[in-house]
């Protein structure tokens, strides 16, 4: 199962890393206690994003280019034996990808797992971030 550390968490759902420490301090988040830096495994990681995330507010509408990409946390994965539904949070967006249950498998897609959604008209493709 993937781990993150505070500041790698913090940086994921948009947080300092002061923040993390509390929320580790009052229960909400769960710490993995080791001889090395402090992390967090990547399941609860996913559960608290989806927990804090909000919507965007308005602004101003800015030119965007063809091709975004969204950095998050694969949420949840649903699979049968042909097609796989994978969610991920990518800050306050929820992001939803169907593919084939083969590349899911390839890719690893699972809770907690940190993976980018790129998004071109109509299609995501989910790619994993090598370490």
């Amino acid at each position: 199962m993937p781990q993150y550390r505070i500041s790698q968490a913090a940086r994921l759902l948009g947080v300092s890393d002061d923040t993390i420490r509390r929320w580790i301090d009052s229960g909400r988040l769960a710490a993995i206690a080791g001889d090395g830096p402090t992390e967090i495994d990547g399941a609860d990681l996913a559960r608290l994003a989806t927990q804090v995330a909000t919507a965007p507010t308005g602004g101003q509408q800015v030119a965007e280019s063809a091709r975004n990409r969204l950095t998050g946390l694969v949420t949840k994965v649903t699979k049968d034996v042909v097609m796989a539904q994978v969610e991920l949070q990518c800050g306050p967006f929820r992001v939803v990808s169907l593919m084939s249950s083969e590349a899911a498998d390839e890719l690893g897609l699972e809770p907690g797992v940190l993976a980018v959604a790129s998004v071109k008209a109509t299609t995501v493709v989910v790619e994993v971030p090598r370490p």
